[in-house]
């Protein structure tokens, strides 16, 4: 087989394709690293080169140690090798191995380790127990309601002599028993979820049905839900006195519904807590992509130059695509418009503080990038082919000019030093600054220039002309293609669905807690909506007489949902100081953030209000427009 159309390889080997859970899955071939440092000089200038941190280090140990034995034996491996780097030594670098047990769900950001991922197996854990736990106040509401039904059950098998153990057991069996169908119906649900799940998650997870792991892990949770939701009504059921039970000695004193109020309240504060959670997480995402990104990502095209066959072609590409009518400007880069490809250090300027780090963002690119990507010239001006100084100019981001503290950066030279080399540069522009990593952070100070040092261009970007559709361009840019490189594939990126990639975890945040407040909501009213019919047949004989004296429809209703609408409204107030408080621990880790604004309490408080209207007024209406006689005829 030929790579990149230029080296001669054997295959060797096949092995078995790679989980979807591993970082290597989407690899296609492995080939010996040497075979990689013999076609590029850059690599083998570099693979030396211990200021250099672009490549990736594999380490098998034996068995009779550990990782922190080894990571303390080569800590200071690249201290003992960098030499006369004075700024170097005094960073006190050092080297250590990552389990790769840790890389999912410990890796490592910026020198750290990210807690992210944790993070955000606990919280799904977390939302799913509260989730799980509003069924079970559910239950227990719904049973303790209905308990002055199931009293003369209650009364009667105690006079017939059960105790109140056999009773306990009886209602911990009903308990048991919805839980345990509860379980098989939610296997049944889950096998049409399943899809959709991975699909919002962005994961492949399959059900285990051979693991005895997972299913000893099921039987645990039964267990504990069937106790939690059981525990209460068992108890209390059972502790009914049957002489006063068959007297017809009301047993459900005033007090019995206080622990059923605290579980509405309790309930609806998880509900309305994620609600603002949604919207808080909807917010930022908004804020972070309405951001000014600082160039033209609409109808800009990335080729990535991956072969030698590119090498030369590049002009004549440029004419045969602007002669198609479809493309206003062609340009090289070294590195997607996405992401700052280099970072290096070495950079000197005048005025240079001490405790300043010399590292900057690094990009060659052509002359026409800036016409082609659209940047937007701050002071100075962009690359000319006019101008054969332009080889040793640059362009700079605002953040350069920032960090470096110039006032007017126009014609300030700024020196870098590269390996044994340096090179003096003279500033020739400054651009508006563009978001070319996180949306979400501080933007990198980044140089570019036109004279390759650490690289040369291996992206190639297509501006398509405003008055022309994609579907007219696509096909005459692929013609052209075809003709200059017939061996290259025509595998294109569009920057702006680049551009939207880094939204995904926050969206994917959004979504999942969208679809558990929805889900928390939507049982809440469940359990409201049952309680609610309850307290409506309790005081049926009430509303009968009510109606007798002259009381309206709406009276009724009014006095039916009062004592709801104000759990929920204490439930609203219970969750604002919880929910700002967690969402604005989540806020901190991004450092260009919303606020998190009062209207979005109150905005969740109508709604849950108005939600608690529309779930109890369908039962108080119902209620109310009973006719009395029905009602009172056994009077």
């Amino acid at each position: 087989m030929k790579i990149n159309n230029k080296l001669d390889v054997t295959v060797t080997g096949v092995y078995e394709d790679l989980p979807l859970n591993s970082v290597f899955n989407d690899i296609s071939f492995f080939a010996p690293f040497d075979l990689w440092v013999s076609d590029n000089e850059w690599v083998r200038e570099s693979a030396n080169n211990w200021h250099n941190h672009f490549l990736k280090v594999y380490v098998e140990i034996q068995p009779t140690t550990d990782f922190e034995r080894v990571s303390n034996t080569i800590r200071d491996a690249e201290l003992k090798n960098i030499g006369e780097l004075k700024d170097k030594v005094a960073e006190n670098p050092q080297v250590f191995l990552h389990p790769m047990r840790n890389w999912h769900l410990y890796p490592f950001k910026n020198g750290a380790v990210n807690p992210e991922p944790t993070q955000m197996v606990w919280l799904i854990g977390i939302i799913g127990a509260f989730v799980l736990l509003l069924a079970c106040i559910n239950f227990v509401n719904l049973s303790t309601a209905r308990s002055e039904k199931r009293a003369k059950e209650v009364g009667i098998r105690k006079a017939i002599g059960s105790v109140q153990g056999q009773l306990i057991s009886q209602f911990f069996s009903e308990s048991f028993l919805v839980v345990f169908m509860s379980f098989f119906l939610g296997l049944f649900l889950l096998l049409f979820a399943l899809n959709w799940f991975n699909d919002l998650s962005a994961k492949a997870i399959i059900m285990p049905w051979s693991n005895t792991s997972f299913w000893l892990l099921c039987f645990i949770f039964i267990i504990i839900t069937g106790l939690l939701a059981g525990s209460y009504p068992s108890f209390y059921l059972s502790s009914f006195q049957p002489i006063k039970v068959l007297k017809g000695i009301n047993v459900t004193n005033r007090s019995a519904f206080t622990p059923r109020k605290v579980l509405v309240v309790f309930q609806f504060t998880i509900s309305v807590t994620l609600i603002i959670s949604s919207i808080v997480v909807y917010r930022q995402i908004q804020f972070a992509k309405n951001r000014p990104v600082g160039y033209t990502r609409e109808g800009l095209l990335m080729l990535a130059m991956k072969s030698d066959n590119w090498v030369g072609k590049y002009e004549i590409l440029r004419t045969e695509l602007k002669n198609t009518g479809a493309v206003s400007e062609i340009s090289e880069s070294m590195g997607r418009m996405t992401q700052v490809f280099s970072s290096n250090d070495g950079w000197e300027w005048k005025g240079k503080k001490s405790e300043q780090d010399k590292s900057l963002g690094t990009l060659t690119v052509s002359h026409e990038h800036g016409k082609t990507v659209g940047w937007q010239f701050v002071k100075g001006r962009d690359f000319s082919r006019k101008f054969a100084t332009d080889s040793s100019g640059i362009v700079i981001n605002e953040a350069v000019m920032k960090y470096m503290g110039l006032q007017n950066p126009l014609g300030e030279t700024i020196s870098w030093k590269f390996g044994e080399n340096t090179t003096y540069f003279q500033v020739i522009g400054v651009i508006k600054d563009m978001i070319m990593e996180s949306p979400y952070e501080p933007i990198k100070p980044t140089v570019f220039y036109v004279k390759p040092i650490n690289g040369k261009p291996n992206w190639v970007n297509i501006k398509i002309k405003p008055s022309v559709s994609i579907s007219q361009a696509l096909p005459k840019i692929e013609t052209v293609f075809k003709k200059i490189l017939p061996s290259v594939p025509f595998d294109y990126k569009f920057v702006d669905e680049e551009y939207n990639t880094k939204f995904k975890a926050e969206e994917r945040i959004g979504k999942l807690a969208t679809f558990f407040a929805v889900l928390a909501i939507f049982i809440s009213c469940l359990g409201l909506f049952g309680l609610a019919s309850f307290v409506a047949e309790q005081r049926t004989k009430e509303i009968g007489i009510r109606k007798v004296l002259g009381a309206s429809v709406a009276g009724i209703w009014q006095l039916l949902s009062k004592d709801f609408v104000v759990l929920v409204i204490i439930s609203c107030l219970i969750s604002v100081p919880i929910s700002h408080y967690f969402m604005n621990e989540w806020l901190q880790k991004y450092t260009y953030r919303i606020s998190i604004s009062w209207w979005i309490f109150v905005v969740t408080a109508i709604l849950a209000v108005s939600i608690t209207l529309l779930t109890v007024s369908v039962q108080a209406v119902k209620a109310a427009l009973v006719n009395p006689v029905k009602s009172l005829k056994s009077e």
